[in-house]
């Protein structure tokens, strides 16, 4: 299945199905940087946590050869389905495909992202997105 994975959700699709199933773990795949100035997701009201592995680096954007034994070490069951976000859901059909050519074959990509599209003045998060949909999130 080189190439593939299993698909895409929406980013109220992820929710709803973070909310409803306990065998489902969302992957955050931007970089630190992303994470402490942008945001993150706030899975608290859900009774979990996103788990954060960059995909690359920040600020020289080279790519985190560990990616797939942190991801082994963060979710140890490939059984499990996996919904993965980065700021505008390219990083994350990258790392979708990576998981599912290694065994996690319930790999989904999280369409839009984070933050989304940029607005006419260039400003994510205001116009598609987890941010833009107001899903639970934390500064």
């Amino acid at each position: 299945m080189t190439g593939q994975y299993k698909g895409d959700v929406t980013p109220e699709q992820a929710w709803d199905q973070l909310a409803n199933n306990d065998n489902i773990v969302l992957v955050d795949v931007r970089t630190l940087a992303e994470w402490k100035c942008v945001g993150e997701p706030d899975l608290s009201s859900l009774s979990k946590c996103a788990k954060y592995i960059e995909w690359v680096s920040f600020p020289d954007g080279a790519p985190n050869v560990n990616f797939l034994d942190h991801l082994m070490k963060a979710v140890p069951n490939k059984d499990t389905t996996i919904y993965f976000l980065c700021r505008t859901g390219v990083r994350s059909v990258a790392a979708a495909i990576a998981a599912t050519n290694a065994g996690y074959e319930n790999s989904f990509n999280i369409l839009q992202g984070f933050e989304g599209a940029p607005d006419e003045k260039g400003h994510r998060g205001r116009k598609t997105g987890w941010q833009a949909l107001d899903l639970p999130w934390t500064h």
